[in-house]
């Protein structure tokens, strides 16, 4: 009886220390190709294209980085790390090709969406909508 009340308590104290432990910020540099980097943006950011990056901002990205971009989405508090904060200038002053490929590529928390945003220049839709985000 005592091992079993041991483990259940020791389940439940690791429970909560997960539960309850502040995210992890992910400082880790995210190394970007220079190939992308330097990528110049195809698109203009008009209005045809920040609508078509707005919606699909909506479906994809909004439900971590929230309707603002501020990384406060709904599924945000499930992730292991801190959504990106588009609002932020450190976000602001990366190359368009820089963010295209980490849209494009993904890493941990963030998925990559070559395969749910197939078109390129969607996904370039989707930066000029990002850069409205200030």
């Amino acid at each position: 009886m005592k091992k079993k009340a041991f483990i259940l308590v020791a389940g439940l104290s690791a429970i909560m220390l997960f539960a309850f432990a502040p995210k992890m910020t992910s400082n880790d540099p995210w190394p970007v190709p220079d190939a992308y980097k330097n990528k110049v943006n195809p698109l203009k950011g008009d209005v045809a294209s920040v609508a078509e990056g707005k919606t699909l901002y909506g479906t994809h990205c909004k439900s971590c980085h929230g309707t603002k971009g501020k990384g406060d989405g709904p599924k945000a508090a499930q992730l292991d790390t801190e959504s990106g904060d588009f609002t932020k200038a450190t976000f602001q002053s990366q190359t368009d090709g820089a963010l295209f490929y980490k849209t494009f590529e993904g890493r941990k928390d963030m998925p990559s969406f070559k395969k749910k945003i197939p078109e390129a220049n969607d996904i370039w839709s989707v930066v000029n909508y990002m850069r409205t985000l200030k």
